[in-house]
């Protein structure tokens, strides 16, 4: 048996969006009629990914790794401490970086977050995510609503690197602040706050450890630098060629592009099913 985990946005789906290729589903059912699993590994909260469930996978690994289900029992949960979560808010507030706070089920945003990256281009397959989600399906509420339930992970979005640099010294101990690469979408800095007891790399050995299945059989697909952890831990790391230049030097394949069935070609190359 082997496992496979795959990101959502950019490497599943076009970013933004619910619904896979065609063709992605018919690898997803052969891999697994051929006894595999397979899993999504994203930086989606369960509430954002949820959609994608009905296409029947075996389990997920949510919130950058901070939430983890398998065989439909909660494998890890570690939402933020609190007090820190609302302190890391307020100093990146303070500093005028646009936030997104991640519940398990619910989402909550800057008001003004749309309008902030309504206009930038295309090349991020996060951005493109925020953009879309902001504008159509991703339910997305105000961050006024926000409602004191534990949340997993900030998501950022400022004009400078410096903006960040306050919230990195006094919190960059307990959480890794992932930048995404800077290019082709009007200069917006875009990253994360991530705890650093996980991520999705030590997901994925979470649940190959689950099932006794040995690292080297674990397979890894991804298109942005939030993935490298995954694409580093997997026996077999993969990068979409519509992917990140950076993460497709960590990787041990290149498939074609999402929208060019990259995910059958690629589990098709790699004889996964």
């Amino acid at each position: 048996m082997k496992l496979i985990f795959l990101d959502i946005d950019g490497t599943l789906v076009e970013a933004g969006t619910n619904v896979p290729p065609q063709s992605a589903l018919e690898a997803i059912r052969k891999a697994q009629d051929a006894g595999n699993k397979v899993f999504l590994c994203s930086g989606r909260n369960y509430d954002m990914l949820k959609p994608l469930l009905e296409y029947g996978f075996d389990g997920y690994i949510a919130s950058a790794g901070g939430y983890i289900v398998t065989d439909g029992k909660v494998l890890y949960s570690e939402p933020m401490e609190q007090a820190e979560f609302e302190d890391l808010l307020c100093l990146l507030h303070k500093n005028g970086v646009f936030c997104t706070v991640e519940a398990k089920d619910a989402t909550f945003g800057d008001e003004n977050l749309k309008e902030f990256i309504g206009n930038t281009g295309k090349g991020n397959s996060e951005i493109e995510r925020w953009r879309k989600a902001l504008a159509e399906t991703l339910n997305i509420r105000p961050l006024n609503e926000y409602d004191g339930r534990p949340i997993y992970k900030i998501v950022v979005m400022c004009e400078k690197a410096e903006q960040l640099d306050e919230a990195v010294r006094v919190y960059g101990d307990r959480y890794e602040c992932c930048v995404q690469e800077v290019f082709s979408h009007g200069g917006i800095i875009n990253g994360e706050f991530i705890n650093r007891k996980y991520d999705k790399g030590r997901g994925l050995e979470k649940v190959a450890k689950y099932y006794g299945v040995p690292m080297e059989e674990t397979y890894g697909f991804g298109d942005s630098m939030n993935d490298v952890t995954m694409i580093d831990a997997a026996g077999v790391g993969v990068c979409m060629e519509n992917g990140s230049e950076s993460l497709k030097e960590h990787s041990d394949f290149v498939i074609p592009a999402v929208e060019d069935d990259g995910l059958y070609k690629g589990f098709e190359m790699l004889k996964l099913f």
